[in-house]
């Protein structure tokens, strides 16, 4: 009772005083005060230049938006984009368009132009309109765009006969999360056809912010726009609005042109020029660089010409704005060959690179004798005999094995040229070896199997009922890697050990190691690799800024009126361009170094959940990386954070991410990623997935696993005797140095082949039951398909 009743004080807090406090009382009270002085003048100072830099950061910010901002709303930028996007079928896009091109242009009657140069907002303007239905316009018009006005109609609220149809419909929602994809720039949401009492009107308005504040960012705003009162409203508050649009699109120089011309040309049969006419956004570009017009490819430019601007803000006379159509140049770039970028898409791989040292002259003539010498002497060796073996057998033997007298019909007879010939008893098994040989070809096929079967039968004289069923083993196979993923099943006809022969086993899947250089296919003698791709974007980027800086002759500077000529276009693919022109903005953006090459890019991806159909790996696909398109196959994999080897999916299965490697021109991240696929029997394409632009490296090892099975006979304790993994023991044997487990958890190895139909003796760590299933896991290293076309305008 004493105990609970004593004083406890608390302990002193000397441990988290300096050393200095705790010898303050020692010292006399003059030095305290010399000390205490000291510290606030410290303290003084440190807070006097903390409020110096707060207020130059302030000022810097300040400066910047104010650059910025002057930038935008200056005479000499390019005219603002806005697209009028409407969220659902029943939204009447071209009476908007027309009435806030009047209100712009102080116009009441008559046609006006897309472009619109107001003096009252003293701004430029162009609108586009949003046609629905057509996601591929819909992409291409919000990559350029601006201010993305969503419109919604709230018709269907109040009106008893009106279609049900909401705000948005399912091609509205598909786009919006396009969108949001690509990056969202300034957002505005216009609500049409609200009754015209104000009350009624207010309260719809608040129920129509209620229902679709959720979908759109939180500074996005809602704005009535029935009459011109209201669009002129919103002019003067997006006058003053600051512009954000996402960070790839001020990181290049882009073009949307307005007019498409083709000239042709008379040096090159098949080939033209192209020209496109329109402001030049985002940054300067140059003469010397490469551009990529969207979904045609990338091209070398001709020339530049800066064109007299047909929009100006302040005009002298109304007659100046009646020379648009002159075309006048103002001035002419042509490029410098020394130092343009060069056009080269895929490395010339050299056959003879891994060659060390060449033969000489009498090296190759001494070759060439005894070659002949060998074709004229004929041996006659034991049967069985290699050309090997029979290298060692000398001229003697061979002497006495021909006097001995033996039967030539037990032996074969070798030519050093020819190889071998069979002999009368040999040519009895012939059979045996067109099977062999036929077995090695079937491995080959089968080596192609996930190539072969990756792709639908491209055969123009499908039946629709061949079609339908092609669709069908699809999807089967889609449900069952889902089910058991990585299982096959052994071949009957083809031994295991030739079937698989490209397959080996591993140890540990997270640390085994796997040479990245080891017998790659031909395709990557095609394409580049760098020693350090962080090292080299920075140096990439740090040369286009002073590019930017120095304010060089070859560049045009952005918010100019130009014509680019890009030379070496083909005449199918320039055709395509100017019919397109009238339904997708062309646009024309400028490539860094490098850019035009290919190599191996690997995309972080997931299925859209609009998306119902199976997309297999290695299936053709269009991607849309930024502002370039191209046409690849790629192979879907996981990505695992702790190995450096990724296993192969042979499905990209929806609600989870995955990464897809590709054959495809270089692009530096970050950049976002639309996938879009064409189904069979429909020239419109869906879409299939989205992500982003991950990294560019060869050398990410991509395994392609598969499950062998097999299912005890007779179980006793640890060990078991296990069928139908193989057929045969030869294959049994093969295959012994590979470690077996079950679904159950067991670990084991393979002792002996049991009989000869494949059966086999295997013991594991722990008593085995009767219902568990044996499973011996094989690898493989992946590969990328080449596409047989990069780019899909012809497909388009």
């Amino acid at each position: 009772m004493g105990g609970s009743r004593a004083q406890l004080n608390k302990p002193h807090k000397s441990r988290f005083s300096t050393k200095s406090s705790r010898n303050l009382h020692k010292t006399s009270l003059k030095d305290k005060s010399r000390i205490a002085k000291s510290e606030r003048n410290v303290a003084k100072g440190a807070r006097a230049a903390r409020l110096q830099r707060n207020k130059m950061l302030r000022e810097q910010k300040k400066a910047a938006l104010l650059k910025e901002k002057r930038a935008s709303s200056s005479s000499t930028s390019a005219p603002l984009v806005i697209l009028l996007f409407g969220l659902s079928a029943s939204v009447n896009v071209e009476s908007l368009a027309e009435d806030l091109l009047r209100v712009l242009s102080n116009d009441g009657a008559g046609d006006v132009s897309s472009t619109v140069a107001s003096s009252e907002y003293k701004m430029r303007i162009t609108v586009l309109k949003a046609p629905h239905g057509d996601l591929l316009s819909c992409m291409e018009m919000a990559k350029v765009a601006d201010l993305i006005v969503f419109v919604a109609s709230t018709i269907s609220l109040y009106e008893e006969n009106a279609s049900d149809c909401g705000y948005i419909d399912s091609f509205g929602s598909q786009c919006l999360s396009v969108f949001r994809q690509l990056g969202l720039p300034n957002t505005a949401v216009f609500l049409r056809d609200l009754p015209s009492d104000q009350k009624g009107k207010n309260e719809l308005k608040k129920l129509s912010m209620s229902n679709l504040a959720g979908e759109f960012p939180e500074d996005c705003k809602f704005y009535p726009a029935d009459t011109k009162d209201e669009l002129h409203k919103f002019l003067w508050l997006f006058k003053e609005q600051r512009l954000t649009v996402p960070h790839w699109r001020n990181q290049r120089p882009y073009l949307m042109s307005q007019k498409v011309d083709v000239v042709a040309d008379d040096l090159n049969s098949g080939k033209c020029t192209l020209l496109l006419t329109g402001y030049l956004h985002a940054h300067s570009l140059s003469v010397n660089q490469l551009v990529h017009v969207s979904g045609a490819g990338d091209f070398q430019l001709q020339k530049i010409e800066i064109l007299k601007d047909p929009n100006l803000l302040k005009l002298r006379k109304e007659s100046d704005a009646m020379d648009s159509d002159d075309m006048e140049v103002v001035r002419s770039m042509d490029p410098d060959f020394m130092t343009q970028e060069p056009l080269v898409v895929e490395n010339v791989p050299d056959p003879l690179a891994g060659e060390q040292t060449w033969p000489t002259e009498a090296e190759m003539a001494e070759a060439d004798r005894n070659q002949k010498q060998k074709r004229l002497k004929k041996r006659i060796l034991p049967r069985g005999t290699s050309e090997y073996q029979a290298a060692w057998i000398v001229d003697e033997t061979d002497d006495e094995g021909s006097a001995s007298g033996s039967d030539t019909d037990d032996g074969m007879v070798l030519d050093g040229t020819e190889g071998y010939f069979r002999g009368p008893k040999e040519t009895e098994n012939s059979d045996i070896d067109d099977d062999d040989d036929q077995g090695s070809l079937d491995d080959r096929d089968a080596d192609e199997e996930t190539d072969m079967d990756s792709v639908m039968m491209e055969d123009d004289n499908l039946t629709r009922e061949q079609i339908e069923e092609e669709i069908k083993k699809i999807k089967a196979a889609h449900a069952e890697d889902e089910e058991f993923p990585d299982e096959v099943d052994t071949p009957l006809d083809i031994p295991a050990r030739k079937r698989f022969t490209k397959f080996r086993g591993l140890k540990s899947f997270r640390t085994s190691s796997w040479d990245p250089k080891e017998s790659l296919p031909p395709e990557y003698a095609r394409i580049f690799a760098f020693d350090n791709f962080a090292k080299t974007q920075k140096h990439v980027f740090a040369k286009f800024l002073d590019m930017k800086q120095e304010n060089r002759d070859d560049c045009v500077p952005a918010g100019q009126y130009v014509r680019l000529h890009i030379k070496e276009v083909p005449t199918p693919v320039a055709s395509k361009l100017c019919l397109l022109v009238k339904t997708v903005p062309i646009i024309a953006s400028g490539l860094f170094q490098h850019e035009s090459k290919m190599s191996v890019l690997h995309f972080s991806i997931k299925k859209h959940d609009t998306y119902d159909a199976p997309i297999k790996s290695k299936e053709e696909l269009v991607f849309h990386v930024g502002f370039r398109q191209f046409v690849a196959r790629p192979i879907f994999s996981t990505d695992d954070m702790n190995s450096d080897k990724h296993k192969m999916e042979r499905f990209l299965h929806a609600g989870r991410f995955a990464v897809a490697s590709i054959y495809a021109p270089i692009s530096f991240p970050p950049l976002p990623l639309i996938v879009l696929k064409i189904a069979e029997g429909s020239a419109a394409p869906a879409l299939a997935a989205v992500g982003s632009l991950r990294c560019i490296d060869p050398d990410r090892i991509i395994l392609k696993k598969i499950v062998l099975t097999g299912y005890p006979q007779r179980v006793s304790k640890l060990k078991a005797s296990v069928r139908y993994m193989f057929h045969s023991p030869e294959d049994v044997r093969w295959f012994k140095p590979v470690e077996v487990y079950t679904k159950c958890g067991r670990h084991g190895r393979i002792k002996e082949p049991l009989g000869t139909h494949g059966a086999m003796k295997c013991t594991f760590n722990g008593v085995l039951q009767q219902n568990d299933t044996v499973c011996m896991s094989l690898y493989k290293r992946a590969y990328p398909k080449w596409p047989e076309h990069r780019f899909p305008i012809l497909d388009t």
